[in-house]
């Protein structure tokens, strides 16, 4: 019997597997982590004792609340936790499982693969000590632990003061906030963000608290480079430079979105994403029948809103396959989606990309770290005539390593569109390639 299967354990994947159940269908939700929850309401182990508002602050009481639908669900559902979906193929899903490989056949799909952090690569930041700000976060959720002691976070974006208030309310050391936005971005953004007043106050309640604990925050702030030979000794900005041993930084989020492309969704440039992404409608049917998608894994939007998104990808799928449901219920929840999507635009506004960083970027810069390719060595493939990211992909190897371009494959898109002078979009994409994470040494993989 062919399964409805829903990939991903965070907010959307978990809110798609209750609304599946509570009209009689039975999902198979796989997901990697151990525990279900995602990044944003990731639990630590279950031997630790932190409070939920220890660790999720104002949003404990959504996090208790979908951990309780979690292990609700868990004893009704067919759940595999410590999973990994690398390969979609032929209506079958390639797994991973504790070193073993498994292989799914599938009748729906819903992708609810999340999203990790955009890094812009800067000298220095494949030192030791030098964390992306979502790993940041799941050190200290996950095993109470800071990245280093005394610590600079840096880059931009709404994660970038959630991270920076979350490290020194817990008791660590953060020595500076880099913020590459300017103060004027965030007073033009206010109009849009009083959309959803209660988030714009959260945000504006860390960044008061860093300042009134006496934490720099440096607005229009760009991090050059970080210091040190065999560990991080400190960062510079603007002639400037303050000590520190550890360095958190991002430029927002990227959506997940490997696995839409190996199950042979349709792809669309996003201006405010400034990404290529997954098309869906506004149910979150795909451009393939039976594949949905929810979640930051479509389009960044964040908690609340891959909540809604999941029960709407839930409730088109129970639609698709002739299950009852209400009918009123999908355009409410699209209704409340759109609201989000315009406090989103104001984000941008607020949190804008530094378009200034390719052209500024040294020739020496390492950008693919997995197969240690530099800036200059992508440029030299652009100037010989190569601009469509694969085709500089073949040249030069960028975006080929263990990660898939996951990590330097929006940088590497930057990189050639400022050189061969075309816009962003007109680069292309990164074509998703199997496996989608690395796989180890000694698995046996089924034909």
């Amino acid at each position: 019997m062919k399964n409805v299967v829903i990939v991903g354990a965070g907010p959307a994947g978990i809110t798609a597997a209750r609304t599946l159940l509570d009209h009689g269908v039975t999902p198979v939700l796989v997901d990697e982590s151990l525990r279900g929850g995602g990044q944003i309401y990731r639990r630590q182990p279950a031997n630790f004792q932190r409070s939920p508002k220890q660790l999720y602050g104002f949003e404990a009481g959504k996090a208790t609340a979908l951990h309780r639908t979690m292990d609700e669900l868990a004893t009704l559902i067919d759940y595999r936790p410590e999973t990994l979906v690398w390969n979609a193929e032929n209506g079958r899903l390639d797994m991973l499982n504790n070193g073993h490989a498994e292989s799914l056949e599938y009748a729906q799909i819903i992708v609810a693969t999340g999203a990790t952090d955009r890094i812009l690569p800067v000298p220095g930041w494949t030192l030791p000590g030098v964390y992306s700000l979502g790993a940041a976060q799941i050190a200290l959720k996950y095993q109470g632990c800071a990245i280093g002691e005394r610590v600079a976070f840096c880059g931009s974006g709404p994660l970038l003061y959630l991270v920076a208030y979350q490290y020194a309310k817990a008791g660590a050391k953060v020595v500076a906030v880099l913020d590459s936005a300017p103060f004027s971005a965030q007073c033009r953004a206010l109009p849009a963000l009083l959309g959803q007043p209660a988030t714009l106050a959260k945000g504006l309640y860390y960044r008061a608290w860093l300042t009134a604990h006496g934490i720099p925050v440096h607005q229009g702030a760009t991090l050059s480079h970080i210091d040190g030979e065999q560990r991080v000794t400190g960062i510079h900005w603007e002639q400037q430079r303050i000590a520190c041993d550890a360095v958190a930084f991002a430029h927002a989020l990227r959506s997940e979105t490997q696995l839409a492309d190996l199950l042979g969704c349709e792809f669309a440039w996003s201006a405010l994403n400034r990404a290529w992404l997954p098309q869906r409608d506004s149910a979150g049917r795909s451009s393939v029948a039976g594949v949905y998608l929810a979640g930051d894994g479509a389009g960044i939007m964040g908690a609340d809103a891959a909540q809604m998104a999941g029960e709407r990808a839930a409730l088109a799928l129970l639609e698709d396959t002739g299950v009852a449901i209400d009918q009123r219920r999908g355009p409410a929840l699209e209704q409340q989606l759109a609201g989000i999507q315009r406090f989103r635009h104001g984000l941008e506004t607020a949190f804008p990309f530094p378009e200034n960083w390719a052209a500024k970027a040294p020739d020496e810069l390492i950008l693919c770290r997995c197969e240690e390719v530099s800036v200059g060595e992508v440029r030299a493939v652009v100037d010989e005539g190569h601009w469509e990211v694969n085709r500089v992909k073949a040249h030069c190897r960028v975006g080929m390593g263990r990660c898939q371009g996951r990590m330097c494959g929006l940088a590497a898109a930057e990189i050639i569109a400022e050189r061969s002078g075309r816009s962003i979009e007109n680069v292309g994409r990164l074509r998703g390639q199997a496996p989608i994470k690395p796989l180890p040494f000694g698995v046996e993989v089924q034909p």
